[in-house]
């Protein structure tokens, strides 16, 4: 009966090593089946992370387009709302007009500017020491037909005087040489 029981001990022994072994090799593979499936979800994260970013930078970038379109916009319109380069630019249109309608459009739009078609227009010939010389006055009329008719460039603008109203009253435009 002793050898039975060593025997029996023996089957024991070696059953309870082969479970240890087995349940030993199970938790290796459930560890490295773990740490897979972290690894996965860092990549995962970090993907996403970087996706997260990449759309922050993207939308950082059209705010700044759009930023900038908007000053880009807002310059144009004060430029357009100051009376002196909107009559330069009416200047140019009536004298760079492929047209005579289109130049009397341009001459139309312009006289809106004005308290009259009849506004003085004084231009400079010569100033020095303060003096100023002064062709023949001329009205806004007719200097916006003689630059339709002549088709040269404008005059430069030395001053405009206004109104209450805003019109202007008064044109002094420096000869250009």
């Amino acid at each position: 009966m002793v050898q039975v029981i060593r025997n029996t001990s023996r089957f024991i022994m070696l059953a309870l090593l082969v479970v240890l072994m087995a349940t030993a090799g199970g938790c290796k593979s459930k560890k490295k089946a773990a740490e897979a499936a972290a690894a996965a979800e860092k990549a995962r994260m970090e993907q996403e992370a970087a996706a997260l970013k990449k759309q922050q930078e993207e939308e950082a970038r059209r705010q700044r387009e759009a930023d900038e379109e908007a000053a880009r916009r807002a310059a144009e319109d004060a430029k357009k709302k100051n009376p002196q380069s909107q009559l330069e630019q009416y200047f140019g249109a009536i004298s760079n007009s492929s047209n005579e309608a289109s130049a009397n459009s341009s001459i139309n739009e312009a006289l809106s500017m004005f308290a009259s078609p009849d506004t003085p227009v004084l231009i400079v010939i010569h100033e020095a020491g303060g003096q100023k010389d002064y062709d023949r006055p001329t009205t806004i009329r007719n200097y916006l037909h003689y630059l339709k008719d002549q088709k040269k460039q404008a005059d430069k603008i030395g001053n405009l005087q206004f109104d209450n109203a805003g019109k202007i009253t008064e044109v002094e435009l420096v000869k250009q040489k």
